[in-house]
């Protein structure tokens, strides 16, 4: 008799994506198959306590004891087999889970450690990109540390007037804001730096916005891509998680067999590039002259009933809930390969 794996779902967080997280794993809660799996509900809070079921626990640090601690009592809530992080954003996506997941020991799904904190850092992303020869949008960084080391002027003289002002490491649009000239710049910068002391100032890239969802581990694959169409200006927080009618989501979007085909190929090579494994959302532009322009990359991409990667997969044959298993299973994977390592020095 087969027994149930045991699935901790952790979400929530301590980052401004804290409520995207919530619906992201609403979502997953209702499309995971609870036959196949035992699942656990496991809340971080804005404070960064761990609750399951309302009570406070501690996920051990000893390495393969896979244990739930209940804080109240200290007894063992649950042993858990592989945890699934649907946390957006700073202290969950940018490796910080993913660390935590390595030191105990526990399968986790979605990328590892490298993956997820240069994916999460637009800059150090964009930079690795344009090393592997992987067309960016032109962009300059600017530090709190070091803000003067661009003024506006150079700023635009080097990016154009139309410029996208976004922290570093956030996502879900957080923080991010078009300016078209001085007054309003100054006003993106100190809302991006809210968020982050790094902030990256992006030229507008005019063209299609076009995503990819990519699945896997050493042999990934690419869905069918998907189009967004903003109504209102750019794609930001409402239009992705909250206004239904924010944003037109075509899928597939409508690209000739040889322009999609580039699409995916693109999208396997920046999902490489950046050392991903299990998922990854790939998106990019599509300029007029047929360029690929890769915007940005989402190792934790939402789950809820408008987000883009379960809707590629599901246009692709891959059901929500078959998603849901296949992103275990690769994680399963990952530890086992990462297993056969060795730990020891061996002459």
């Amino acid at each position: 008799m087969n027994t149930k794996k045991t699935i901790g779902i952790i979400f929530g967080g301590k980052s401004a994506e804290h409520e995207v997280s919530l619906v992201s794993a609403e979502n997953i809660l209702k499309f995971i198959n609870q036959e196949k799996y035992k699942i656990l509900k496991i809340k971080i809070d804005k404070s960064g306590k761990w609750f399951c079921n309302d009570l406070p626990v501690v996920l051990s640090q000893n390495y393969g004891d896979h244990q739930l601690i209940s804080l109240s009592n200290a007894e063992v809530i649950a042993t858990l087999d592989v945890i699934f992080p649907v946390l957006h954003g700073p202290y969950g996506e940018d490796g910080s889970i993913q660390g935590f997941a390595k030191l105990a020991g526990i399968p986790c799904v979605g990328p590892g450690i490298l993956a997820s904190a240069v994916g999460m850092d637009k800059d150090v992303a964009k930079r690795l990109l344009r090393d592997s020869e992987i067309s960016i949008a032109k962009f300059v960084t600017l530090r709190k540390s070091k803000l003067f080391d661009y003024t506006y002027e150079k700023i635009v003289e080097k990016l154009g007037n139309e410029l996208f002002v976004k922290p570093a490491n956030m996502g879900s649009s957080v923080g991010v804001s078009f300016a078209e000239n001085k007054g309003k710049f100054e006003i993106a910068l100190k809302e991006a730096f809210l968020y982050d002391d790094k902030v990256i100032v992006e030229e507008k890239i005019t063209g299609r916005e076009i995503e990819c969802a990519v699945l896997g581990n050493d042999f990934p694959k690419a869905s069918i891509p998907g189009e967004v169409i903003p109504k209102k200006g750019f794609y930001n927080y409402d239009s992705k998680y909250l206004d239904a009618d924010g944003a037109g989501l075509e899928i597939p979007a409508k690209l000739d067999a040889e322009t999609t085909k580039k699409v995916q190929e693109i999208a396997i090579k920046t999902y490489q590039c950046l050392e991903c494994k299990g998922m990854t959302r790939v998106d990019m532009f599509l300029t007029i002259d047929n360029q690929l322009i890769i915007n940005e990359v989402n190792t934790i991409p939402g789950f809820t009933k408008i987000s883009m990667y379960p809707a590629m997969w599901e246009h692709s044959g891959i059901p929500y809930t078959e998603l849901i298993d296949h992103l275990i299973n690769y994680a399963i994977e990952e530890f086992q390969n990462q297993q056969k390592l060795e730990s020891s020095f061996v002459k």
